[in-house]
């Protein structure tokens, strides 16, 4: 069995993470809030932490054996502890930026992209969702075709996190490049291909007016008869689904460190608040009906911790060449992935009861995990999804 136990050297890094968190986004994460502000300046200091590249080797900046998957686990939960908008940020630059293009890039693609983005100096985004093909990725309709060496892309995505940003650098977009023949007919190619920002034919529209995750860039992508270079091909040609169908299981456990984190932060500011706030002679926190909320998010805590790092243990060790297999892996991460969003929605409606009328205002952070928490349970696979990732891994014929 993977052990999940977080060494001295995570812990430490644990701590210096959570310093930066309460010294340099706490304070000002409700201001954020309040006005929809992306502080590029701030991401660009968790960059020079280190944050960005900690799954990234050496050649380009990053820890290298340094660093591991646990670690950016342990970043992104410390990071959402205090603030869910800038936990996204981290977690999507890494796990949907970065990851592809070390993963699938070529050598001219690596050194072009990835000591900027690994250094926090830029951020990358990932193109797959539309407005007709979300968990249904496999109906994307974005288009691309080539013509005198450039790939020529004409469609839409929408809900792409870090794509318009003053330090959005690139964004891999999922389109179809052709057909390929299958046992029921043909079926769409589909290829993910790299856009810089800039490029003629390619804008990010307005942002959106999000329910939480104020301080996040989401913007909706459009191309019209946007051209790149034809070695702007990411990875295998036809491949761009399946690699990114890979990139979610990776993705999957880190969105559970950012419920994680949520959770953490329900406990937190529950216990300061049941400790303080006095009725009928004493404290509130003396009170079964509250005191037995708050236990429950203990519980909620050390599951959904125990789950997140047990799976991000296994991605360590499928990286070091043993251990988990991958079939083992994506179970893992599907299952952290449910639980740990479903018990985060928990845990704010939970810490916004404890702080009654209060929790309601948005002067509380509460009322700010509350409408931030939801969203985990739809990004990077629904809990639907999961449940159904779940239920094939048990070997269910379920569609």
């Amino acid at each position: 069995m993977t052990s999940f136990d977080l060494s001295r050297e995570h812990e430490e890094f644990r701590q210096s993470v959570r310093e930066f968190a309460e010294a340099e986004i706490a304070p000002y994460a409700a201001q954020w809030d309040r006005e929809h502000h992306f502080p590029a300046d701030v991401v660009q200091q968790m960059g020079k932490l280190g944050l960005f590249g900690l799954t990234a080797p050496e050649e380009y900046g990053g820890a290298g054996e340094d660093g591991d998957f646990t670690s950016l686990c342990v970043a992104i939960e410390e990071i959402g502890r205090v603030d869910q908008s800038m936990g996204i940020t981290l977690e999507a630059a890494v796990g949907l930026g970065i990851n592809p293009i070390q993963t699938y890039g070529t050598a001219e693609q690596k050194q072009r992209w990835l000591p900027d983005l690994v250094a926090g100096q830029t951020l990358a985004g990932f193109g797959l969702t539309e407005p007709g093909a979300g968990s249904d990725a496999g109906a994307t309709k974005t288009r691309a075709e080539l013509a005198d060496g450039e790939w020529v892309v004409n469609g839409a995505k929408q809900f792409i996190t870090n794509s318009g940003s003053d330090i959005t650098s690139v964004v891999a977009v999922t389109a179809r490049t052709g057909t390929r023949p299958g046992p029921d007919g043909d079926r769409p190619e589909i290829s993910a291909i790299l856009v810089p920002s800039g490029t003629p034919g390619f804008t990010a529209e307005k942002a959106y007016d999000k329910l939480g995750w104020h301080a996040s860039d989401t913007h909706p992508l459009s191309f019209e008869d946007c051209r790149v270079p034809e070695a702007h091909l990411l990875g295998e040609r036809g491949r761009g689904y399946a690699q990114f169908l890979a990139t979610l299981d990776d993705g999957r456990v880190a969105i559970a460190a950012l419920a994680v984190g949520c959770i953490q932060a329900c406990l937190d500011l529950s216990l300061q608040y049941a400790g303080e706030r006095q009725t009928f002679g004493g404290p509130i926190g003396r009170k079964q009906g509250v005191a037995f909320q708050i236990a429950d998010l203990e519980v909620m805590l050390h599951a959904g911790r125990a789950l997140t790092y047990r799976a991000a243990a296994m991605k360590d060790s499928m990286s070091e060449g043993q251990g988990a297999s991958t079939k083992a892996f994506k179970q893992a991460a599907a299952v952290a992935k449910l639980y740990t969003t479903e018990a985060a929605v928990s845990a704010t409606r939970i810490a916004t009861q404890v702080f009654g009328g209060y929790g309601f205002m948005e002067e509380y952070p509460v009322a700010r995990f509350y409408r931030d928490a939801k969203v985990l349970e739809i990004g990077e696979g629904t809990s639907e999804v999961q449940r159904m990732l779940i239920a094939r891994g048990l070997g269910l014929p379920v569609e």
